[in-house]
């Protein structure tokens, strides 16, 4: 019996190793926010739709312990858009996460006429794609995610006349790591 070469071994344990780890379409736009940052991109794109539908995949980086406790329960923003053709700390509309409770939830995340509400809609896995999708009513917002439904009032009608908001980390602290989150505009 002829021994199988070493070179064989490696390459089927390459192709094998390809075979199971997932990979992402190329169409999948990473955001970093860095340690000690809010931001992940500066970024300037007008919005003007009634519809706002992406797909969403958070790796380890999401877990994550504030400096302050108290912290640990804020609202770290997802994706979304400024909307009424005003600030986004006027009026907007986005998703939300956060690591808390072990757990890392997605929130419904909105202002209108500049007070902030928000509502918890599920908690997610990491490391698996999830499509989030808000829709805009002639009074409300219209958040979908994994079969959960949650409405948030809106101020305006008709489209969302605004700017594309894209992620964030705090409140009032900065990221205490390099945070990844990859979205896909659907």
């Amino acid at each position: 019996m002829n021994p199988i070469p070493i070179s064989f071994i490696g390459l089927f344990f390459s192709l094998l190793l390809l075979h199971i780890q997932p990979q992402l379409p190329m169409d999948y736009q990473t955001y970093i926010i860095r340690q000690g940052t809010h931001r992940s991109v500066n970024s300037f794109e007008f919005v003007n739709s009634t519809q706002f539908r992406f797909e969403v995949i958070f790796d380890s980086s999401a877990v994550y312990k504030t400096r302050n406790p108290e912290n640990q329960a804020d609202i770290n923003k997802l994706y979304g858009f400024s909307d009424c053709f005003s600030s986004h700390q006027e009026n907007s509309t986005r998703f939300g996460w956060r690591w808390y409770q072990n757990r890392l939830e997605l929130h419904a995340y909105c202002y209108k006429n500049g007070e902030r509400i928000s509502e918890f809609i599920t908690a997610i896995d990491l490391h698996r794609a999830y499509i989030c999708e808000i829709n805009l009513s002639e009074q409300k917002y219209i958040f979908k995610l994994n079969g959960v439904t949650r409405e948030v009032p809106r101020t305006c009608a008709g489209n969302g006349l605004g700017y594309k908001l894209y992620p964030y980390f705090g409140g009032d602290e900065t990221a205490p790591h390099d945070i990844i989150i990859k979205i896909r505009d659907l």
